[in-house]
């Protein structure tokens, strides 16, 4: 089994002494663009709903509210576009009229969906003949041609509860066809970041590979990396329950360790459409009972004398349906580890994140990117992505909502480096 831990390609944090101060710029408004604002909640209990997917009909457009249920959606005066659609687990699919979304901070509630089984709902006789299935019909339910993405990606890295640094960009993704052994490249358009360091023997944690790892992710291209379904021994499998996705029932399958390895092995869910026998979505993490082993995944480089153990890790893969293929949607990592020096009264807690929302997608004229614009796995996207920035980039372009915590974090950040 090759897991990210063997692959020149995986997710690594990297831990070095250093100081300095980024930028960040503030988002220019367009009137060549519609801005639709607001906040999602349930309709039943109005509960915020974190991470549902917004888009445009019919296109490639769209984004994903953040953990507020917050989300901003911009869409081009020129295109004629009347409609957007807000999905989400076990919600009522629901199209809003652009023209009448236009309020500021308006609310969108959507409704809980039921399950209703069908007279002739087949049962399988186990689940992990369902995940053969789904990891068998992959060259009919995901595209078999490239695809070119724009991507937004976000990464922050925060001591306790305070923000070190914040980057984020827009991203060019060019996607390889499925099943394929081509990789997917990743080129940063634009992007800006915020960095605070207040001492300069202050600890700085770093995220290696950046947007590269949220590819890697893509759990059904990438088989034989991350939670690894190229070999299915390694996990015990369930039925768990029926959600509706997109108004369709999907099967809720749990999986397990099945045995023990000398990597450690994923605790998770996957999401498999009963009408296409699909993944639809992945939420799953890494298992921590042997710390040092995990700790291995993720460190590759310390001070001597630091013990930086993971805490705990949580990633979700979503994939959005459009004409009878499934497409990567959303990928999201948090990460928290414990900071420990020995034979020092010194602790402390570093949580780390990442996401990459598709924000529009085409398949025409597709051409792979020269090897000098690629961003490589051995990047640290926060280092890099001062390069490309600029103060209008964002324009129309479709982003993820900050958290209020973030844009104050930012502020701050502003603040702090003006006084330098």
């Amino acid at each position: 089994m090759k897991t990210l831990i063997h692959n020149v390609k995986r997710l690594g944090i990297i831990i070095i002494f250093l100081s300095g101060y980024g930028s960040v710029y503030a988002q220019n408004g367009n009137d060549t663009f519609f801005t639709v604002t607001g906040k999602l909640k349930d309709a039943q209990t109005s509960e915020k709903i974190m991470y549902a997917t917004i888009s445009v009909p019919g296109t490639g457009i769209g984004t994903v509210s953040n953990s507020e249920g917050e989300f901003t959606l911009k869409v081009s005066k020129a295109s004629n576009i009347d409609v957007f659609e807000v999905s989400h687990l076990s919600y009522t699919t629901t199209r809003f009229k652009i023209s009448e979304s236009l309020a500021p901070e308006k609310t969108f509630f959507l409704e809980p969906q039921s399950i209703m089984l069908s007279a002739i709902t087949v049962i399988p006789n186990d689940a992990r003949s369902v995940v053969e299935m789904a990891l068998s019909n992959i060259r009919k339910n995901y595209p078999e041609v490239p695809n070119m993405m724009t991507g937004f990606y976000r990464e922050t890295i925060r001591q306790r509860r305070d923000y070190l640094s914040i980057s984020e960009a827009v991203v060019d993704i060019y996607k390889a066809p499925y099943p394929s052994m081509q990789n997917d490249q990743v080129k940063i358009y634009k992007g800006r970041k915020g960095t605070n360091v207040k001492k300069a023997d202050t600890l700085m944690v770093q995220l290696q590979g950046g947007p590269n790892v949220s590819m890697l992710l893509d759990i059904v291209k990438n088989t034989d990396l991350s939670i690894a379904l190229d070999n299915l021994d390694n996990y015990q499998f369930e039925f768990a329950s029926i959600v509706n996705i997109d108004n369709k029932p999907n099967w809720v399958i749990s999986f397990s360790p099945n045995i023990i390895k000398e990597e450690p092995l994923y605790y998770g869910k996957l999401y498999i459409s009963q009408d296409n026998i699909a993944i639809t979505r992945a939420e799953f993490s890494l298992d921590l009972k042997d710390a040092d082993k995990a700790s291995r995944v993720f460190v590759q480089k310390k001070p001597m004398g630091l013990i930086f153990l993971p805490t705990s890790t949580s990633y979700l893969v979503t994939y959005k349906e459009q004409k009878g293929k499934h497409y990567l949607n959303y990928v999201r990592v948090d990460l928290k580890f414990r900071c420990d020096w020995k034979k020092r009264l010194f602790k402390n807690y570093y949580t780390v994140m990442s996401e990459v929302a598709i924000t529009d997608r085409h398949e025409d004229n597709i051409v792979k990117f020269a090897n000098q614009e690629l961003f490589k796995s051995n990047m640290v996207f926060a280092d890099k992505v001062q390069n490309f920035t600029d103060p209008d980039f964002w324009g129309e372009y479709n982003i993820i909502e900050p958290e209020e915590s973030i844009e104050s974090a930012i502020k701050k950040l502003s603040k702090s480096m003006k006084k330098e």
